[in-house]
């Protein structure tokens, strides 16, 4: 079932040429960093843009719980109130975070150094997904979780009262961890350190220093090390939220493998810790261009343009471009569909660990489809057939991912049969919008049920 509430199947199918302006939602990731570090800060912060998906208003809501005041102005115009470094409160109820893990672990960070405790829940996804990546390292700065086997969701998060400073090196490459840790450090004496080696998407280092942090980052021998100086006073902003490249890829792919499409996608985010995807669909021949490049915000910023791209080729994605694309491979991996030849993607373990094990949703409904897709602990090949000759025709688990789910419902636009989901209920955590946006563009996509 989807996430909150009865399954919706969906079914996809091929269609005319998909043209005009998506207009996708805003950023996922800086909404939350936005409504998080809001909370953090003294005096309001205003956010225009906001994503308004279930993922972020889980968000909104913990922070209320927290203490902050946070007023949603209608059509993405929000405001919050902060409660300051150190300044949560304890919640009355228990924090339920929904599907979204980038929600709850950064929560977690953030109350981690303050002296309250917190249970936190999810939907069956995120409840069955691991949470120790997270309170291993909070652990570190004295803080003790109490959750089921596994380090799983329910979980209780017990403030460390008298937190110190600690030096972190990431283990494996994510932002969600970075993160946290450093959230954490905020109410932490002294200097924590986090070292990454290989680099992951940056906006809580840049949004903690447009905050007023005192925060640096250096590359040196051992990697990426940020030292962020605690028990700092942020101070409110206004934040324009950039709009989603995750989410843009849908619309962007779509376009790539759809007869005669050529679509406008304005306002997107390229962060370079974010535009592994574009990079990577321009090597395999896509017709994909920047327009209009600028920077809002500290945010490197362009309109993209994707065009129908009949002679897309497989390519080899280099590992160490996972972290910039890390959401974006089960997509990827449609566009490799139809391309000559195979995409290898190796170094992405880390999809074995999202809302579902990607790889495998993906390799699974892929091969229902007429694909054939290789794969390992933390690589996958898919074997393209070329455009035109995706034989389509079967009905695909989404597993209660929302990027599963658009992902088969792409794939559907291009194939010789429809393509079905039995759930696309858990596309509204991130994408809202997602069928109407493509719908306004020429898609044919349909419920099976209301």
């Amino acid at each position: 079932m989807s996430s909150h509430g009865a399954p919706i199947p969906m079914t996809s199918r091929a269609c005319g040429a998909l043209t005009g302006t998506a207009q996708v939602p805003g950023d996922k990731s800086i909404s939350h960093r936005s409504l998080i570090l809001g909370a953090l800060s003294v005096g309001e912060t205003t956010i225009t843009g906001l994503l308004e998906g279930q993922d972020v208003l889980d968000t909104a809501r913990a922070m209320r719980a927290f203490g902050a005041e946070v007023t949603d102005h209608g059509g993405g115009s929000w405001s919050v109130h902060g409660v300051g470094v150190g300044g949560f409160a304890e919640p009355d109820q228990v924090i339920d975070c929904g599907n979204s893990g980038t929600g709850v672990r950064l929560i977690m960070g953030c109350m981690a150094t303050s002296p309250i405790s917190a249970t936190f829940t999810g939907d069956a996804s995120l409840n069955g997904r691991p949470m120790a990546r997270v309170t291993d390292p909070l652990a570190l700065f004295g803080t003790q979780s109490v959750g089921r086997s596994g380090g799983r969701l329910p979980m209780t998060i017990v403030g460390a009262a008298e937190p110190v400073p600690v030096r972190y090196v990431v283990p494996v490459p994510s932002a969600q961890v970075k993160s946290a840790v450093l959230l954490a450090g905020l109410n932490a004496p002294g200097k924590t350190v986090v070292i990454e080696t290989e680099a992951t998407r940056d906006h809580t280092e840049r949004m903690l220093a447009g905050f007023g942090a005192e925060i640096t980052t250096e590359i040196t021998d051992e990697g990426r090390v940020i030292t962020l100086t605690g028990q700092p006073e942020l101070k409110a902003q206004h934040i324009d939220v950039p709009r989603d490249p995750s989410s843009a890829a849908f619309p962007v792919c779509a376009a790539l493998i759809v007869p005669g499409s050529d679509v406008l996608v304005p306002n997107i985010g390229l962060n370079p810790t974010r535009a592994g995807l574009f990079t990577t669909l321009r090597e395999m021949g896509a017709d994909l261009t920047y327009e209009n490049e600028r920077e809002e915000g500290g945010e490197p910023v362009a309109d993209l343009r994707a065009r129908f791209s009949p002679d897309l080729k497989g390519i080899e994605v280099p590992a160490e471009r996972a972290a910039s694309m890390i959401d974006e491979y089960p997509v990827l991996s449609v566009v490799a569909a139809f391309a000559n030849g195979k995409t290898h993607m190796p170094g992405v373990k880390e999809l074995r660990v999202k809302e579902s094990d990607r790889i495998d949703a993906m390799k699974v409904g892929l091969e229902a489809n007429g694909i054939t897709v290789e794969d390992g602990p933390d690589w996958w090949t898919v074997t393209g057939l070329g455009h035109g000759n995706v034989p389509g025709g079967a009905t695909c688990a989404s597993h209660l991912d929302h990027r599963i789910a658009m992902s088969f419902l792409v794939l559907g636009m291009a194939t010789q049969r429809p393509v079905s989901v039995d759930d696309g209920g858990p596309i509204a955590t991130s994408f809202p919008i997602f069928e109407p946006l493509m719908g306004g563009l020429g898609a044919a996509i349909t419920r099976s049920n209301g």
